[in-house]
């Protein structure tokens, strides 16, 4: 997959926001009459789009009957040794930056067929969820 495009409300404010996460900017460009802009980080490349006259996001993660894009899933299993822990580390970088951080769903752990992942959800600065997984060794 070459990127995952996001239509973002404020795009200076989605900029820093996957700056915390770790992404880097590598394009600015326009769309038309939009800012836009490529970031890469955790693995891929994300697209950054501003809509001008931005209308209210729907809760993909809430909706139970809500249907169309859902999450983008972010695998940690090489960058952290613990979600719980890079979670806290994520808190405490953005409150020192004077942010907000939005946790939809704090780190549990998930069978999926025969691993057992660690498995939490945040929410970007429009609301769209964002999944971070980290599978862990057998028998932890």
């Amino acid at each position: 997959m070459h990127h995952a495009s996001i239509k973002t409300a404020d795009i200076h404010r989605a900029i820093a926001f996957y700056e915390q996460l770790g992404f880097v900017m590598q394009t600015r460009f326009t769309a038309g009459i939009t800012l836009a802009c490529w970031m890469e980080g955790l693995g891929g490349r994300i697209e950054l789009m501003q809509v001008p006259e931005p209308r209210p996001t729907a809760d993909a993660f809430a909706d139970e009957h809500y249907t169309g894009y859902y999450h983008l899933s972010f695998d940690l299993s090489e960058q952290a040794e613990s979600l719980p822990a890079w979670l806290a580390d994520l808190r405490q970088r953005v409150d020192q930056s004077g942010g907000s951080l939005s946790v939809l769903l704090e780190p549990q752990q998930q069978q999926i067929g025969d691993d057992v992942y660690e498995v939490a959800f945040l929410a970007d600065t429009d609301g769209l969820p964002l999944e971070f997984i980290r599978r862990m060794e057998h028998g932890r």
